[in-house]
């Protein structure tokens, strides 16, 4: 309504009417039409049909999306900033912009506004906000059961354009169906080390690591997170909830193209009915890490198989990275609700496996709770600073689905009872309790604040850096090559 009313007074204006006399014509008083044009009342279509008429323009053209002028679109952004909660909530009072303001006037107030938004937003990227964006999200995906069914439908109609139907998704075929989305990969080494990948939405281009790097499997990921932005429609995140949002669709899409849901089901659901569901079988058949295979086990776990499942992932030290559950895991949890950072039990399955002398199969468990027993399959793991561990399971009662369900690994966890693990033996206490004296590892994210940007954790003047040198160059071997050559 703020736009439409900026176009009706700018035409009016144009016209040379005032209100009063653009009112009598139009059977409405002039304080009705100013409410109108500052966008307080919506008018109905018979008026709009006679101040197309009066104004001498078509009713479309009243109500383009447009802002009539360069000054219009200020006043209606001091508008809308003026009514965003940032603002009201200092309790000053809203300011007009009449005529008597000057251009330069308003286009400094929309400036304050603007820097003010941009300071609430990086405040809020604060680790306290991070984590409670974290929890919501993980609330929100145990309501869904961790299934996002139009991702899914989008993923698959994706997939069936390249002809994908069998194997594991190639490279090749990521960039068939980055090439139909109107998109080319190209790998660089020289990308920002903030960012993952950069797409140059002018050019359609996709900039990704050198895909010789070590795993490089991992690049098909990459490449589809970043078409996914575009395919799901995302826009620039306003907020840092809303941009772990965004991540998590992408990884969704991601996965959901990697392992497509159909195929999925069919090989999960064979699995089923012979009693032998593997995460490292489902890895295996579709070419994945093990951390995907078991995060989209979750996916589609309860929705089409009828499981209600757990799954996290650990440091070597116990400290939970990420978590899912919907089977009652009492997953550790701070007073506020978030997983992130807590300790794992030592006696749980994604701890014990690091116990292990052979890692490179499988771990199998049951684990003894106060909310009852767990059966869990863990798989360790080694990222660039840290090893890690992968855990995913189900209640005892659904173990005889999996293989792994005879183990006789068995441990008893009691906690959040500290004398479960986090507390000392009473020999070891009294042993050494007042004769230690430890220089503690700092962690680095204890004392880091969460970097800001346009998208979080992003240099924008390294980002931008990087697109400008890039184009430069490719518009330099287009004119190098002569004409009739398109980059």
């Amino acid at each position: 309504m703020l736009i439409l009313g900026k176009r009706i007074r700018h035409f009016r204006i144009a016209a040379g009417l005032t209100l009063e006399q653009l009112g009598s014509r139009v059977g409405v008083v002039a304080s009705q039409l100013s409410l109108v044009e500052n966008g307080k009342r919506e008018p109905k279509l018979t008026l709009l049909q006679g101040l197309s008429r009066e104004l001498g323009v078509e009713v479309a053209e009243l109500l383009s999306s447009e802002a009539p002028d360069a000054r219009s679109a200020l006043e209606i952004e001091l508008e809308r900033a003026q009514r965003s909660p940032v603002y009201t909530q200092l309790g000053l009072p809203a300011i007009r912009s009449p005529k008597s303001l000057g251009d330069e006037t308003l286009a400094s107030l929309v400036g304050l506004h603007r820097e003010l938004n941009q300071r609430s937003r990086a405040a809020a990227a604060t680790p306290e906000e991070a984590r409670r964006a974290n929890t919501q999200i993980r609330h929100d995906m145990r309501a869904k059961n961790n299934y996002l069914p139009e991702i899914e439908s989008v993923a698959e109609e994706l997939m069936a354009k390249v002809n994908h139907t069998t194997g594991a998704v190639t490279h090749r075929t990521v960039q068939v169906l980055a090439e139909k989305l109107g998109f080319t990969l190209i790998f660089v080494d020289d990308l920002p080390s903030s960012t993952r990948s950069i797409t140059d939405l002018e050019n359609g281009r996709i900039y990704l690591p050198p895909a010789s790097i070590p795993g490089g499997h991992g690049l098909r990921s990459l490449a589809l997170q970043a078409m996914a932005h575009h395919v799901l429609g995302h826009d620039r995140p306003s907020s840092y909830a809303e941009f772990l949002e965004q991540r998590l669709q992408i990884n969704y899409f991601a996965s959901a193209c990697l392992m497509p849901q159909r195929r999925a089901l069919d090989f999960l659901g064979e699995a089923k009915r012979e009693r032998n569901l593997a995460i490292e079988d489902f890895r295996d058949a579709f070419g994945v890490t093990h951390e995907t295979a078991a995060h989209r086990f979750t996916n589609l776990a309860t929705e089409h198989l009828d499981l209600l499942v757990h799954f996290y992932r650990v440091d070597r030290e116990g400290a939970l990275l990420r978590g899912y559950e919907n089977d009652g895991t009492p997953l550790p949890e701070d007073p506020t609700g978030a997983i992130e950072g807590q300790v794992l039990c030592r006696k749980w399955a994604g701890r014990t496996a690091f116990e292990r002398t052979n890692r490179t199969s499988e771990f199998y468990q049951y684990t003894d709770t106060p909310v009852g027993t767990f059966w869990t399959t863990a798989q360790t793991g080694h990222a660039e600073t840290d090893a890690f561990s992968i855990s995913c399971g189900v209640r005892f009662d659904d173990a005889k689905w999996f293989r792994g369900r005879d183990t006789q690994f068995r441990t008893h966890s009691t906690c959040p009872d500290e004398t479960c693990c986090k507390r000392p033996a009473d020999d070891l206490q009294q042993r050494w309790g007042s004769r230690a004296w430890p220089s503690a590892r700092m962690h680095a994210h204890v004392l880091s604040p969460l970097p800001t940007g346009s998208f979080p954790g992003v240099d924008d003047t390294e980002m931008y850096e990087f697109l400008s040198r890039h184009a430069a160059q490719d518009q330099g071997a287009i004119e190098e090559a002569g004409p009739g050559v398109r980059g």
